[in-house]
């Protein structure tokens, strides 16, 4: 393309050219003419940047010059003239038409000083071909050039930018610390963690993406005054402002407005007050970073933890006072009968008392879903406690015509527990056994010790357990049986996470059950 300055050199030094060429041509008769037209000519080009009118008349003037000239030299002057005028258009329907007049007028000037003849029309219809040419030739390298120049221009934004919000990357971030300490000598450096903690589903990449670009448009609106934004760690961003009151205040309005449902977790730096060098300021920021979010992640846990306490006491307290309503609502409709004898209650005394002892066991084994007390926690010996398990259970198990067994594996492991609820544990899961079994059956029992973990297995040979009933076997109040809590099997379950351990099942209807204990080993013998 054709600068004006270029502009100011080419046409003054093409109309020279034509100037000398006539005159050594010895066209001198028309001399004056074409000296006038010139400097019209080149006028119009000097002073287009103040009158701009003067664009819309120079092909008069031009005209005027070639007229006087008589020299077809004037085409470069033409060609030059067309490629200044539709240097600024992109369309070719655009341009076109505009380079076809001049190419026209140029012919028909020089048709009024040659002979017309067949050469003369086909170098006529030569030089209108060549203007399309031309045209066509000046897109295409325009074209090119533009796209060259968008390439670079993405390339050189994508090298110091995110692509997804369009804000600094890491190379772009570091530049811009560089760039602010040495303009502005001082300065903020904000990082922001964001976190998801309200239910997007971040495995939807569109979804979390939408999310990603919609915070880096909120920083960019709530910190229009930074010096610099970046996005330099998936979801970590950085801030670089100038050093202005009520930043944590500017935050918290960003965090309630704009990035509801998000955690965000930051840290706030000062150079050169905090550190000396900026990577001591980057370090230094970060690990304040880390700081914050460790501190928000333990509180988190904590409430966590705590929610999920208040909520298993509170299934615990519903499903109590359910199954205590029972036998309350029995027993206050004995006493209501009783009334109209006399409050005598003789005829119901054993069924009352009967209540009363199933809210008295009931209560008992709410209680026991209390932590082991710490001064009982000690190593034991799980195989010595098995065999006092087995000793506890061999009468029951031949009354009931079962057959009971116990097999120690490898050596002798020792736990850390409280004995008692251990042996517990292990009771109700053996009677647990015997009551799955309608006809004369087999309890197998073995323990054995793989890594850090002692694995103690219960198989039975009863009814076994359904496959939509294993979910909830050890959820409180849960029961198949007519006369059962249904806290027996919670209990043990709470007993086992106590001590660290978990107990597991395999069931397969009409062949039995396995109830797994694992607990972590405490040492070996």
């Amino acid at each position: 393309m054709l600068t004006y300055t270029m502009k100011r050199v080419i046409f003054p030094l093409g109309c020279l050219l034509v100037i000398l060429s006539s005159y050594f041509l010895g066209r001198t008769s028309s001399l004056t003419w074409m000296i006038l037209a010139g400097a019209l000519f080149i006028a119009s080009i000097y002073g287009e940047r103040r009158y701009p009118v003067l664009q819309k008349v120079q092909w008069i003037f031009l005209g005027i010059f070639h007229y006087f000239s008589e020299l077809n030299w004037c085409n470069m002057l033409y060609y030059l003239l067309i490629m200044t005028m539709i240097q600024n258009k992109q369309r070719v329907e655009q341009t076109l038409p505009i380079s076809l007049l001049l190419v026209l007028e140029y012919t028909a000037i020089r048709l009024s000083y040659v002979t017309i003849d067949s050469y003369t029309l086909l170098v006529s219809l030569f030089d209108l071909l060549t203007a399309i040419v031309i045209i066509f030739l000046y897109h295409t390298l325009v074209n090119s050039e533009a796209e060259k120049r968008r390439l670079r221009e993405k390339n050189h934004f994508l090298t110091l930018h995110d692509p997804l919000t369009g804000l600094l990357n890491y190379e772009g971030y570091m530049n811009a610390l560089q760039e602010t300490a040495e303009k502005q000598g001082s300065f903020l450096l904000i990082l922001l963690n964001i976190q998801n903690f309200s239910g997007f589903n971040k495995e939807l990449d569109n979804n979390w993406s939408n999310i990603i670009a919609g915070t880096g448009e909120s920083i960019s609106k709530h910190f229009a005054d930074a010096y610099g934004i970046s996005r330099y760690a998936g979801d970590r961003f950085s801030i670089i402002l100038p050093e202005v009151a009520g930043i944590e205040e500017r935050i918290s309005t960003m965090q309630t407005t704009d990035l509801k449902g998000l955690q965000v977790t930051f840290s706030i730096s000062i150079y050169p007050e905090t550190a000396d060098t900026l990577q001591q300021l980057i370090t230094i920021a970060e690990e304040r970073l880390f700081q914050a979010q460790r501190s928000k992640w333990i509180k988190n846990e904590e409430e966590i933890y705590r929610s999920e306490r208040l909520r298993a006491v509170g299934e615990l307290a519903a499903g109590m006072a359910h199954e205590i309503r029972n036998p309350l609502t029995a027993i206050r409709g004995f006493l209501q009968l009783s009334r109209g004898q006399a409050y005598n209650i003789a005829p119901w005394y054993e069924v009352i008392m009967g209540e009363v002892i199933r809210v008295t066991d009931l209560t008992a084994e709410f209680l026991q879903f209390s932590k082991p007390q710490a001064h009982l926690m000690k190593p034991e010996r799980l195989g010595q406690c098995l065999e006092r398990v087995l000793s506890l259970t061999e009468s029951d198990a031949a009354s009931r015509g079962h057959r009971i067994s116990l097999e120690l594996k490898g050596q002798a492991v020792l736990v850390h527990m409280d004995r008692d609820k251990i042996v517990q544990v292990l009771i109700n899961l053996i009677r647990n056994a015997f009551e799955a079994m309608n006809d004369p059956g087999e309890v197998h029992i073995v323990l054995v010790h793989e890594g850090d973990k002692a694995y103690t297995s219960i198989t039975d040979t009863g009814s076994g357990i359904p496959d939509n009933a294993l979910a909830d076997i050890f959820n409180p109040f849960y029961t198949t049986k007519e006369e059962g809590t249904g806290l027996g099997l919670a209990l043990c379950q709470k007993i086992a996470h106590d001590h660290h351990g978990e107990i597991t099942v395999r069931s397969e209807v009409g062949v039995g059950s396995t109830f797994t204990l694992e607990l972590p080993v405490a040492a070996v013998e």
